[in-house]
């Protein structure tokens, strides 16, 4: 058996819910769901988001960078979701578009329960199969 047909996709598809765990749409008649396309664990640009990532925790553990701080690791979080994002679908903030609403969505609190879903749904390499289906 050739292995390579178990390997996983580079990218898929969240359809992001709210809070309450309710999917999100854009509209009254739910016929345009909010969705955001990831690059997932067998893609080059989550490869180097983690690199980028390990490499700042290093830094700060051997005293290169200073101490770590929580700050630091919010913003690396952030930065490492904004990596592996490659678009959002119906999803408006401040009329920002591309990397910078990334950071917008993911860097606000309030928002939190978006962030946390991204790096849930990345982490499951089950997402990322030819299997799965567009969640």
């Amino acid at each position: 058996m050739d292995i390579r047909k178990l390997a996983l996709i580079p990218t898929a598809v969240l359809h992001l819910c709210d809070a309450n765990d309710d999917p999100i749409y854009a509209d009254a008649k739910k016929e345009k769901p909010v969705q955001v396309h990831l690059y997932g664990p067998g893609s080059k640009q989550f490869e180097a988001a983690e690199t980028k990532n390990s490499r700042r925790v290093l830094e700060s553990v051997t005293g290169r960078r200073g101490k770590k701080k929580n700050a630091d690791q919010k913003e690396w979080r952030v930065d490492f979701l904004v990596a592996i994002t490659d678009r959002f679908e119906n999803l408006e903030y401040d009329k920002l578009e591309g990397d910078a609403l990334a950071r917008a969505v993911y860097g606000d609190a309030t928002l939190r329960f978006i962030a946390d879903q991204v790096h849930a749904f990345v982490h499951d390499a089950a997402n990322f199969t030819k299997n799965s289906e567009t969640n």
